[in-house]
């Protein structure tokens, strides 16, 4: 299966087939408003301002499966993301990013590009492995998003070239993405 397969729906609740991202370079991200991590949206608006126009599209789909941090509803979210850091990159409706429930686009992605543990070198990567550890050990087990603010980096053609997890800045991913906007 392809990515350019999957549909999706806008935050608005519009479908939109990621065939619409052909030949875009894609960083697509689970995020959530209340984590210690959502000051990555700055970071991504900013990656996205600068790169938009070169051919690059952020997609982020927000989820509160991680310690209910993304309690509100698709507008609440929207405008959450507006007033406070100026996001004007796609916004999807909420989703569920890992188990059972998982949308069939994070089970694609996940299996394309596995968990190779967190950055225990970031002042918060030992802290969530050991928050993980502690409260959600399950959430170790496997290839699953572990956390939000996991990025996924696509090439034009739809292939998934790197994994971030939450404790790389979407600033650190800026030499790979200049590499495949070329």
């Amino acid at each position: 299966m392809s990515m350019y397969e999957f549909k999706v729906k806008s935050i608005d609740g519009g479908e939109v087939c990621l065939s619409e991202y052909k030949g875009k370079v894609l960083i697509i991200v689970n995020t959530a408003s209340k984590c210690g991590f959502t000051p990555q949206y700055e970071d991504l608006q900013r990656i996205y301002e600068k790169y938009n126009a070169k051919g690059l599209e952020i997609l982020a789909f927000p989820s509160n499966q991680f310690a209910e941090q993304e309690p509100g509803t698709n507008n609440e979210v929207k405008n959450f993301c507006l007033v406070n850091y100026g996001v004007s990159f796609p916004l999807f409706e909420k989703i569920e990013v890992r188990g059972s429930n998982a949308h069939p686009l994070f089970q694609f992605l996940t299996e394309q590009m596995p968990f190779k543990g967190f950055n225990l070198n970031h002042p918060i990567g030992k802290i969530l492995s050991s928050l993980l550890q502690e409260k959600f050990p399950d959430f170790l087990i496997g290839d699953s998003i572990k956390w939000n603010f996991t990025k996924f980096l696509i090439d034009r053609n739809g292939n998934v070239v790197s994994r971030h997890e939450p404790t790389t800045s979407p600033l650190d991913m800026e030499m790979e993405i200049e590499q495949l906007l070329r």
